[in-house]
């Protein structure tokens, strides 16, 4: 990974080149169940965004729960496989080739996804929270792996 941030933490938008092999996907982010692949983008413009592969590491048993973020910006682009979403009261299936804008405040659950789901995840600002809300509705069944 180079980034320039590296040498300067203060610069912001700063060139950044991250390659397939430069970052690894890990654990350890905001949910056990997937993993993270960060792609410098933080690094390079100083905290304004996000971006990271998140992909699937175990069956959805209890899903994300329902939760909203403080975020200015959330888009969700999937890669491969498929999600279910809750957004407020309507399930939305999202699949490879698909992009969701996660309108600011919105109320979500993940649900379901497929053994294969990845999707790269652009946020700002990166250290967007996430508050956990009440069920404004029922959550169907996820889908078992076989």
């Amino acid at each position: 990974m180079n980034t320039i941030a590296e040498t300067n933490p203060t610069a912001l938008n700063v060139f950044s080149h991250v390659s397939e092999g430069d970052t690894p996907f890990e654990s350890g982010g905001l949910r056990d169940f997937f993993l993270y692949r960060d792609l410098g983008i933080a690094a390079a413009t100083g905290g304004q965004v996000i971006a990271q592969l998140v992909k699937a590491n175990m069956a959805p048993e209890t899903g994300t729960g329902w939760h909203r973020h403080e975020a200015n910006f959330h888009i969700v682009i999937m890669l491969k496989g498929w999600a279910r979403f809750m957004y407020e009261d309507q399930v939305t299936l999202v699949k490879t080739g698909d992009c969701v804008h996660q309108r600011p405040g919105i109320v979500h659950f993940l649900f379901d996804y497929s053994p294969d789901m990845e999707y790269l995840e652009i946020v700002s600002p990166a250290d967007f929270t996430t508050i956990d809300m009440p069920a404004p509705c029922a959550v169907p069944a996820p889908t078992p792996w076989a």
